[in-house]
């Protein structure tokens, strides 16, 4: 009997859940000895023809990395889903929009300026900026289309597990793995990890007063946590509260805060707003005065509260049209 096929694809992202797949170290041997690489453009050579050859269900799972903002992207995941039966959003840029995601707080058109007239090392006295097609001696060039907004991947395929994280812990994707080839997954759109918030399993949470009251924001670039407090004890902002477990409390171990990268809590809808919710409750602000005075110690709000799902949030971009209904792709 042949061995199951998987397929493992990057879209907008750092490189870091490839990454989390050779963290498997040894047990990546067990990967290989169970299932065939149909996939993996960081480490073998596959070309596009490759996947197109593919028998509908041939291979079994496509784990897809990085949120979706080119054209070109968009046309791979969508082979994937038409050939694969299960696919997996894999880290928190497929999950939620991620990192690269935060560029919906800006316009397609600034990051261009950005790049092609502003960079402090720009070479381009001719103003030029990439065209999606031209013709250079003779042939016919084309580069993927840009677009206005950064995607997650449910937004623009169906999508069956999500694997968070960023990276995913290697532990995690190794679970995973084996649910698959054992038929063990949870019903389909499950989140594959811990249904509770991180707080809960926070080797800190002891710590935490049973009131807390925060008088001013600080922040870990100026200053430097007390190791064995509460970080929103001691004014930190820590996504705790908002976000689901499962992460194995990396940050919080190495004395960082939570980022959210795991994404949204069981029961939140919106990791951002429920975070703020919490953080109104617990600002020590009784007048419009000391509140304004407490709200000037918050720096970077959306990428503190949505640094890993903007576009996967109630928000999705910074609204520029004048309209109300933000640009689409």
């Amino acid at each position: 009997m042949s061995k199951p096929k998987v397929a493992f694809y990057w879209c907008a992202s750092c490189g870091g859940c490839e990454e989390t797949v050779v963290d498997l170290a040894e047990d990546i041997l067990k990967v290989v000895d169970a299932v065939d690489i149909a996939l993996w453009p960081v480490a073998l050579d596959f070309k596009k023809k490759d996947v197109e050859a593919w028998a509908p269900g041939e291979v079994t799972v496509a784990f897809i990395n990085g949120s979706v903002r080119l054209s070109e992207q968009l046309e791979w995941v969508r082979l994937l889903r038409e050939k694969c039966p299960i696919v997996v959003a894999f880290g928190a840029c497929a999950h939620l929009g991620g990192i690269p995601g935060l560029a919906n707080a800006t316009t397609r058109e600034r990051i261009l300026e950005n790049k092609y007239f502003n960079a402090p090392t720009l070479d381009n006295p001719d103003g030029l900026q990439p065209l999606t097609a031209c013709t250079v001696y003779g042939c016919d060039l084309e580069l993927p289309e840009f677009w206005k907004d950064v995607k997650p991947l449910d937004e623009v395929i169906e999508v069956d597990y999500y694997l968070p994280g960023c990276p995913p812990p290697a532990k995690t994707v190794m679970s995973a793995v084996t649910a698959i080839l054992e038929g063990t997954l949870p019903p389909k759109g499950a989140v594959l990890s811990p249904a509770k918030a991180l707080c809960e399993a926070c080797p800190l949470n002891n710590t935490k007063p049973e009131t807390l009251s925060i008088s001013e924001f600080k922040r870990v670039a100026t200053s430097t946590p007390d190791p064995g407090q509460c970080f929103l004890a001691q004014g930190y902002i820590c996504m705790g509260p908002a976000t689901r477990a499962g992460c194995g409390e990396r940050c919080i171990r190495a004395n960082m805060p939570c980022r959210g990268c795991f994404g949204p809590a069981p029961g939140a809808r919106d990791i951002g707003g429920k975070m703020l919710g919490a953080l109104g409750s617990l600002g020590a602000a009784d007048t419009e005065e000391t509140s304004m005075v407490l709200a000037d110690t918050l720096v970077d709000l959306v990428g503190t509260l949505y640094r890993f799902n903007l576009p996967a949030s109630l928000l999705k971009r910074q609204y520029t049209s004048g309209t109300g209904v933000p640009p689409v792709m």
